[in-house]
């Protein structure tokens, strides 16, 4: 289907539902209670046991942990790839991650998405909503078609290109297609720390618009690599933690840090803080009780570049990491808060994952099922009227690493991974075995061979993009970002 088709259908379907003068409201009956605020924060690299909420121990993160009070905490929740790009392309169209247009974190770091792929926030808009998106794009550099303003976002800033958001204090961000300069970190100075300088734009833009409803996607670069925050928040970790190695950059792309593991709690603390100004906003604005927030990490966390993600158990008791299909690398923490709809301190073990935002957001809007997505509403599920324990029968992630496709594949309890279209499917029973320690595909020959059928179907060719240079190599005063 043609993208303009795709709107003009899904915004019809909007309108007959308004044009009794009702919207749906998320108990499942009709009413004519305004549309909520909806705002979908989306951490960089964050792990599943990162957060108090999830069993950290070490850091600090009581603003996160008081919207799982205040709201639902899913437990298996599921990133759409293990790395950034393909991960956001999966969230912002609706479909997985052997369909959705990104697969890869490609050379350059910003490669876009194109004109014809329909975005969330492009169907948001098309059902009255102001849209804003506020922090780590990915989906498309400068002067290209994936550029926030051309997918349906009012209003961008922050960074456009991946490599870009490996700094936190750089010459310039982007305001839409403009540069917004940053004097104050040129020359070697570090005095505009972009996190809270995106912040101040996001908070203006509630501001902006607190008399309509308004789509809000805050995609923060915490608690990505380069390893720095300002003073005053690492000194709540400084001495804290033995520092057995610092953290030396041999290509010079990322800043040194010679104390890395209490520079990174410090960043995590840092967003968390984050997030309660946010939250701390929309009460002063009154717009607490009609908005819906979501919080969540696109993808597992890592373990180089300095952050140790073995020290504070950043997975908790998963398998795995950032760019690998075990848990550790897809599982993320979930949490979503709405007073009076969704019943405080409530944890789900609901199966669901990113290609389903795009028709829960649209479903919280009023609207119907987008057509031609992989993904389904999980409204029933947040108002406590779901059946059943997951969205999907199978879902369905791959990677490409060099040559070899990887894929993995979700089935009710069951979990298969193979490295490669022809290597031996590796099985897990998550039930029993979280963290993915002992394969039984000897044992069940059966879902092996259920599996490897769904598999045989699961995906499409990917697009042939020209995939640029790998600038993540670059030292750093030569990405044109630091100066």
């Amino acid at each position: 289907m043609k993208r303009r088709t795709f709107i003009q259908n899904t915004a019809l379907a909007a309108l007959s539902l308004a044009a009794g003068g009702t919207l749906f409201n998320c108990s499942g009956s009709s009413s004519s209670g305004k549309k909520p605020n909806i705002i979908f924060m989306m951490a960089d690299d964050l792990g599943y046991g990162h957060l108090g909420c999830y069993g950290q121990e070490k850091i600090k993160t009581p603003h996160i942990d008081r919207l799982a009070r205040e709201g639902m905490r899913f437990t298996q929740c599921y990133a759409g790839s293990p790395v950034c790009a393909p991960s956001r392309s999966v969230l912002m169209t609706g479909l997985h991650a052997g369909h959705t247009a990104i697969r890869g974190n490609y050379g350059s770091g910003g490669t876009p998405i194109y004109d014809e792929d329909v975005t969330v926030a492009e169907l948001l808009k098309s059902y009255g909503y102001a849209t804003g998106a506020f922090g780590k794009w990915g989906l498309g550099d400068i002067n290209t078609s994936g550029m926030p303003h051309k997918q349906g976002f009012d209003r961008f800033f922050g960074y456009l290109n991946q490599v870009h958001a490996h700094y936190y204090y750089p010459w310039f961000l982007y305001e839409n297609d403009k540069k917004y300069l940053l004097p104050g970190n040129e020359g070697g100075k570090r005095e505009q720390y972009t996190p809270d300088v995106i912040l101040g734009k996001a908070l203006e833009f509630i501001d902006q618009n607190k008399e309509q409803p308004f789509f809000l996607y805050l995609p923060f670069v915490l608690p990505h690599v380069e390893l720095l925050v300002p003073e005053e928040s690492f000194r709540e970790y400084e001495g804290k933690f033995p520092e057995p190695h610092p953290w030396v950059d041999e290509i010079g792309h990322y800043a040194d840090q010679p104390a890395p593991r209490a520079t990174l709690a410090a960043m995590i603390s840092h967003l968390d803080r984050n997030v309660g100004r946010v939250m701390a906003h929309l009460k002063k604005l009154g717009l607490d009780e009609n908005t819906i927030v979501f919080f969540c990490s696109d993808n597992g966390a890592q373990n180089k570049k300095g952050a140790d993600l073995h020290f504070f158990k950043g997975n908790g008791e998963l398998r795995g990491k950032k760019a690998e299909l075990y848990e550790g690398g897809i599982r993320v923490p979930m949490i979503a808060r709405w007073p009076g709809k969704i019943e405080p301190g409530t944890v789900s073990d609901y199966i669901w994952a990113f290609q389903d935002v795009m028709p829960t957001l649209t479903a919280l809007a009023g609207a119907g099922q987008p057509e031609g997505i992989d993904g389904t509403s999980v409204v029933p599920v947040l108002t406590g009227r779901a059946e059943g324990k997951a969205s999907h029968s199978f879902f369905y992630w791959e990677l490409e690493k060099g040559d070899v496709l990887h894929q993995a594949v979700r089935h009710g309890r069951w979990k298969g991974l193979r490295k490669g279209i022809s290597a031996p499917l590796e099985l897990y029973n998550l039930e029993t075995d979280i963290g993915e320690t002992t394969d039984v595909a000897e044992q069940n020959p059966g879902i092996v061979q259920k599996m490897e059928e769904y598999l045989k179907n699961a995906r499409s060719e990917p697009r042939n993009y020209e995939h640029g240079a790998p600038t993540w190599s670059y030292r750093k005063e030569d990405t044109g970002y630091i100066r």
